[in-house]
């Protein structure tokens, strides 16, 4: 399966979310891509210590567009 994941915000909690569904998605095997778009290009800087957005960035293997 194709998925795509587009993220439009830097809210920490919806970006890390998305991105642990991404990276479950390649987990699958699924073809998974995450296209970042408006303020989720700032999603280094939206990560917490309760939401690290970019330690799931970091985890995922599929194609990724920023």
């Amino acid at each position: 399966m194709k998925v795509l994941f587009i993220i439009a915000t830097d809210e920490p909690e919806t970006a890390y979310n998305a991105m642990r569904l991404a990276n479950v998605s390649v987990q699958r095997e699924d073809e998974t891509s995450v296209f970042m778009l408006g303020r989720g290009v700032l999603y280094e800087k939206s990560s917490t210590e309760q939401f690290d957005v970019l330690g799931e960035v970091n985890r995922f293997t599929g194609d990724f567009y920023v």
